[in-house]
């Protein structure tokens, strides 16, 4: 047996957003309330999220799953792609230290996040909250 992969997601991933049926849904093995450390925006005109490295809190979940294929869809999904340079992607994918609100133990998993050139060219608007 595989160790689970664990993906923190903070936009149209979550439970009950947009794309959670879809791509993970019937895929997740766990889920948990979680933050990472960065800061969130709001991106009005892509009807979506980004966040970017930094100290302010960004919440979300920490979901698990028994398939690793599932980072190749939710790859796709954010247009992240390992053998493009940086700047050619929506998404970068990284491994982060995820912070469960429950207080169980830290969690490595697997987010994604744009550049901050990125950001400003969408439009972002900080959520100085952490949530979206």
């Amino acid at each position: 047996m595989t160790e689970d992969l664990h993906v923190f997601v903070y936009g149209t991933l979550k439970p009950g957003a947009a794309n959670f049926d879809r791509y993970c849904g019937n895929k997740v093995v766990n889920s948990h309330r979680a933050h990472i450390y960065g800061e969130l925006y709001d991106l009005p005109l892509s009807g979506y999220p980004g966040a970017i490295h930094g100290i302010r809190k960004v919440y979300g979940f920490v979901m698990s799953f028994n398939d690793i294929t599932i980072l190749q869809e939710l790859d796709e999904l954010e247009d992240y792609d390992p053998r493009r340079q940086p700047v050619e992607n929506d998404y970068t994918r990284e491994l982060v230290i995820t912070y469960p609100l429950n207080g169980n133990s830290r969690i490595l998993a697997w987010a994604y996040f744009m550049t901050p050139d990125r950001i400003q060219q969408l439009g972002g608007v900080l959520l100085p909250d952490g949530w979206w």
